[in-house]
């Protein structure tokens, strides 16, 4: 668990490992040099609990961190948990089964449940594909979402690699794309096991920064699988800034904003639409009905100065 200033969370994220079903597990939560009590709090459960364990570092990054956890880390399998996150109670134990049938399953992930920026679970489920996903399928899109969602073997590390510390935002989507492409079976579970807080605050809300850190996302997906590139580089892009669009949604941020990655998307490949009918035409509807309800109201607040 990186940690970076959580302490307004953190107790509810250790809350819901310590509540979890399967119990044979160790809490490494790494400090990337928070300036608030995140450590402070951290510390009242490393007495509570021996399994878990706080580690402290000066601030170098989220995949500096998780590095970290898997330097240290002593499992045959390694879950990672954001700060803000939580874990429903049968979370490992459902990993564990899933684990269980098949040799050659690198990664398994279940749905996600969708919370508000305050922690209310709002009932909306992800809806990513979960079988027989191809490393196309990871390059179109983070099927995964979050590294909260995942459980990975200890030798699919060892034999890929850890995170790339010079992305920020689609580094756990790079790992994931390298871990298929290696030949190890990624498969979801039809389970919501994670709940993820939308925050308004946190990396994913700078779009734009976003889509700066898909192109370095890209370079290096090329380094290792340049015919995916070749092959699929127009499509994953639109993908992408299709679902720039639909971030603006939910995290309330300019309609202008929404249309001008949905645009650029259309504009990059159009047959996203034919591709993903559905998906792609709400949200469209989405993006450009906000946009034109929030002109409407612009121009009906306007008044001419006398």
């Amino acid at each position: 668990m990186p940690a970076f200033n959580s302490s307004k969370y953190i107790a509810t994220t250790i809350e819901s490992v310590l509540a979890q079903t399967f119990n044979d597990f160790e809490l490494l939560i790494i400090d990337d040099g928070s300036t608030d009590n995140t450590s402070e709090i951290v510390n009242h459960y490393c007495k509570l609990d021996t399994r878990i364990t706080l580690f402290c570092q000066k601030n170098q990054g989220v995949s500096y961190a998780r590095n970290q956890g898997l330097q240290i880390a002593k499992g045959e399998y390694i879950a990672f948990l954001d700060s803000d996150d939580q874990w429903l109670p049968n979370k490992l134990e459902v990993h564990m089964q899933h684990f269980a049938k098949s040799s050659n399953l690198g990664i398994s992930f279940g749905r996600i449940e969708f919370m508000s920026f305050n922690g209310k679970p709002t009932g909306k489920l992800s809806n990513s594909q979960l079988f027989q996903i191809t490393p196309k399928d990871l390059y179109y899109e983070n099927l995964i979402v979050t590294p909260s969602n995942t459980v990975v073997r200890r030798t699919v590390i060892d034999s890929v690699g850890n995170f790339d510390s010079n992305l920020s935002g689609t580094e756990d989507a790079e790992l994931f794309l390298r871990v298929a492409y290696k030949g190890w079976k990624v498969e979801g579970i039809n389970k919501a096991l994670v709940r993820y807080r939308t925050n308004p605050a946190g990396v994913s809300s700078n779009l734009y920064r976003m889509e700066e850190d898909w192109k370095k996302f890209n370079a290096k997906v090329e380094t290792y699988a340049p015919e995916l590139v070749n092959k699929h580089y127009q499509r994953a892009r639109a993908f992408f800034l299709r679902y720039l669009a639909r971030r603006t949604l939910r995290n309330q941020i300019s309609s202008h904003m929404g249309v001008n990655f949905m645009n650029r998307a259309l504009k990059t490949d159009w047959k996203i639409i034919y591709k993903e009918p559905r998906r792609t035409i709400l949200t469209m509807l989405a993006v450009y009905i906000k946009n034109v309800i929030s002109n409407i109201i612009v121009s009906t607040n306007y008044r001419i100065p006398i």
